[in-house]
């Protein structure tokens, strides 16, 4: 047998022997804290998803031999790789200190790793626990969902990570206070439109930043009608009725005077419709227009109306003209100037009476 025959026997026989050692102590038979006080490896060796691990061994110039084993399968015997896995890779091997490191660490790599080490030809092992976190991932959530008010709504949100993410749900609403559900799943029975709005599902496990998703919950209603007022205008002004009203999907407004309805282009009138707002303008008020004026809010939960009056206003107080009254600005000028020439007459009475 030559040199490098006998080389290669003598790897292959302690590769042998450190799979033995290892699997040796699998089988529930470990080396006693007190037997030596090598190899030494390390606590258990923490890492998040995509990162590299570094598991090391301290060992002294008695080893001889040594070796890293993850389960049964042997990565590196001395400086020579065993494994094909090119993520493993050998970052020291001196007489103290025995380190592989695994790059881009992933969930399948997690789980227990063995040193093993000869000295004066016996076997000895240390075991180090690889624990792989990952970050938390939202894997399924629920659609964006329109119902009817006072229906019932069921709201799912799945997460994984490691460790096992906490999921909480919170109502995205200025008037809403802290979470409504700690839990994958929410519930709400007999929504009201004031419970509509954006749903947040955030999973959290401390491995990295909260992960978040929005599920819109749109609550249907008939139309509200919230502020209509009767208006009073003079002949010949502008004049606008309006009419506000709440719902969901969007109320479409018609106009009645009596019961006429009004249409868009009459003569002297606009009738003008938004989302949550109608107006009714007359541009150039006359009697005819005076009277009493409804506004009809539907959509296709319902519909609602209210009515309102434009009226005659003047454009200034008339003076009441009566006995003795003030019938222009002349008059109290007059009246004045007649108070002024009679208060010398006054003083002089005064004396003489004295």
């Amino acid at each position: 047998m030559n040199t490098a025959q006998a080389k290669m026997h003598s790897s292959i026989s302690w590769a042998i022997l450190a799979g033995m050692a290892a699997l040796f102590l699998f089988q529930g038979v470990p080396v006693r804290s007190g037997d030596a006080a090598f190899p030494k490896a390390m606590d258990n060796v923490t890492v998040r998803q995509g990162e590299s691990a570094t598991l090391r061994c301290v060992v002294d110039n008695r080893v001889t031999r040594v070796a890293w084993l993850n389960r049964s399968s042997i990565l590196y015997a001395g400086n020579d790789k065993w494994c094909l896995d090119s993520r493993v890779l050998l970052l020291a091997n001196t007489k103290t200190q025995y380190s592989i490191q695994i790059q881009d660490v992933d969930v399948f790599d997690e789980g227990p790793y063995t040193c093993s080490v000869q000295t004066d030809n016996h076997p000895k092992t240390s075991r180090v626990h690889l624990i792989v976190q990952v970050s938390p991932q939202i894997t399924e959530i629920s659609s964006d969902i329109s119902i009817n008010e006072g229906g019932n709504v069921s709201l799912n949100c799945m997460a994984t990570g490691r460790p096992e993410p906490t999921i909480t749900w919170r109502h995205i609403s200025p008037k809403a206070v802290g979470f409504v559900s700690e839990d994958e799943y929410l519930e709400i029975t007999g929504i009201t439109r004031e419970q509509s709005g954006e749903y947040e599902c955030s999973a959290t496990n401390d491995v990295a930043t909260p992960v978040v998703r929005r599920v819109k919950v749109t609550v249907n209603y008939p139309p509200y009608i919230s502020n209509a007022k009767s208006t009073g205008v003079p002949v010949g002004q502008k004049g606008i009725l309006q009419c506000e009203a709440s719902a969901v999907p969007s109320a479409e407004f018609q106009w009645y005077k009596d019961d006429k309805r009004l249409v868009e282009g009459q003569k002297g009138l606009k009738v003008e419709s938004k989302a949550f707002f109608s107006s009714l303008t007359f541009f150039n008020v006359s009697e005819q227009d005076y009277g009493n004026y409804t506004c009809v809010a539907s959509n296709q939960l319902g519909n609602t109306n209210a009515s309102m009056i434009l009226y005659e206003t003047t454009t200034a107080l008339t003076p009441w003209k009566g006995p003795g009254a003030v019938h222009d600005g002349n008059n109290g000028a007059s009246r004045r100037a007649g108070c002024v020439w009679l208060l010398p007459l006054l003083l002089l009475h005064l004396l003489l009476k004295f």
